[in-house]
């Protein structure tokens, strides 16, 4: 059985967080002193908090497998804690060696529109919090269309994730 912490909590949950709308960016935190962020970029953190998860093993009840999906849904929160939208996705398992590592491919609903994400997380077999990572943002729809940049995340607290998104201009 996979450990709770590989949960992709929003790779989601992820990943999750890419606002350039104005609705959602006015109550979202600005964070222009990230590491992550290049000159020029605009960078939003928002705290996403697993809602549902559900995991489709390819042994049930046995050790993780090359196969293994995980779909969850997530609730994002700007940092005065006012809901700014939602995200979904799936993460498949690719590999259970060194560690283990996901292919995760995510949808962040917010207003103004949607924005796509997609990489690997890997790690996901160690003991402890599940790890960070940094995936890439693939486009999205209204005012994200054809957006471009990348999504931190962090595991603060269990089944909660700091996402930091960077949105190239």
């Amino acid at each position: 059985m996979r450990p709770t912490r590989a949960a992709c909590l929003g790779t989601a949950t992820a990943l999750v967080t890419l606002l350039a709308c104005a609705p959602v960016a006015a109550a979202a935190a600005t964070d222009t002193d990230s590491a992550h962020a290049k000159s020029g970029d605009r960078v939003i953190t928002l705290i996403g908090r697993l809602a549902q998860q559900t995991r489709f093993p390819v042994n049930p009840g046995g050790a993780p497998a090359q196969g293994d999906r995980t779909v969850f849904h997530s609730i994002l929160f700007d940092q005065y804690g006012n809901q700014v939208g939602d995200t979904d996705g799936t993460c498949t398992t690719t590999r259970v060696d060194n560690s283990g590592a996901e292919e995760c491919v995510v949808t962040y609903n917010l207003p103004g529109g949607q924005l796509s994400v997609q990489g690997m997380v890997f790690g996901i077999l160690n003991p402890g919090p599940p790890p960070s990572f940094d995936n890439g943002i693939t486009g999205g729809t209204g005012e994200f269309d054809r957006a471009r940049g990348s999504v931190h995340a962090d595991t603060i607290a269990p089944g909660t994730r700091r996402f930091t998104i960077d949105l190239d201009r």
